[in-house]
């Protein structure tokens, strides 16, 4: 994808973001048909369904050799990622959405070639969009993102996690990662992995972690995170694998090493 092509496909899809956005605060305040998917705790509402619709019939219109995968199921069966790929998550932390009403975010992402070339994180009721072109910076608003501090430490570090990391399970030993906690500045849980990333991106909290996610939760998160010098990858280290769950650790790369070392130690 051209620099120009790129930059066309991108003010297609802020547009749409935005719109999207503005339909989802305007029915904010409605009652909500909210429905289960994998468990209880997998919420689906109306609002999500309706937003990726709107989305992929913007897409499907105007640029119908594209590809599309949504969580909602409005979207292509894909082996792989070749060609012009958007990757949509039209409400992601549904369950912030549902009891708070804020904190949740539309997240759009287009790959060309398994590359990611656009990525759009929408914090919708605080009207705050994250975006970034490949090789072209990471903005919010208007506001051009720096680099990642080059000098962090672990000990000064904010690490983003969910309970799941703390608590007896099969899965991670939580007295290995109560000691990173107490080894690090401070813990936080925003409950959407989307602008989970965009605050890494930002250098307001300085890793994310997460033992499963779909493909819709991180795509556009990558981009941002990618260029403002973050790194991205599955608890093990390797690289991601965008047509099927992984789990995330995505971070400033100076605290990369420890926080495998100590997700290493933790797993069972």
């Amino acid at each position: 994808m051209d620099k120009m092509e790129r930059n066309q496909v991108y003010l297609n899809a802020e547009a749409w973001v935005l719109e999207a956005g503005e339909q989802i605060r305007n029915k904010i305040n409605e009652p909500r048909i909210i429905e289960t998917k994998s468990n209880p705790n997998d919420l689906v509402t109306e609002m999500d369904k309706q937003t990726e619709k709107f989305l992929v019939e913007k897409i499907k219109e105007t640029y119908p050799e594209h590809y599309i995968i949504g969580e909602e199921g409005y979207g292509d069966e894909l082996t792989s990622l070749q060609g012009t790929v958007w990757i949509i998550d039209p409400i992601d932390g549904t369950m912030n959405f549902v009891h708070q009403r804020k904190n949740f975010a539309i997240s759009v992402a287009v790959f060309h070639d398994e590359i990611g070339e656009i990525g759009l994180v929408y914090d919708v009721m605080a009207d705050e969009l994250y975006h970034a072109k490949r090789s072209e910076g990471a903005y919010k608003n208007e506001e051009l993102l720096p680099e990642l501090r080059r000098d962090l430490k672990l000990e000064e570090s904010i690490v983003d996690m969910n309970h799941y990391f703390l608590c007896p399970n099969r899965v991670v030993d939580e007295k290995i990662m109560h000691q990173m906690i107490r080894t690090v500045r401070g813990s936080r849980s925003y409950g959407s992995a989307a602008l989970e990333f965009a605050y890494v991106a930002e250098g307001i909290i300085d890793g994310y972690l997460s033992m499963r996610l779909a493909p819709w939760d991180i795509a556009a998160g990558i981009v941002l995170v990618n260029e403002v010098g973050g790194v991205s990858t599955t608890l093990d280290g390797v690289s991601l694998n965008m047509l099927t769950n992984n789990s995330i650790l995505t971070c400033n790369p100076k605290i990369q090493e420890q926080l495998l070392a100590f997700i290493k130690n933790g797993r069972k």
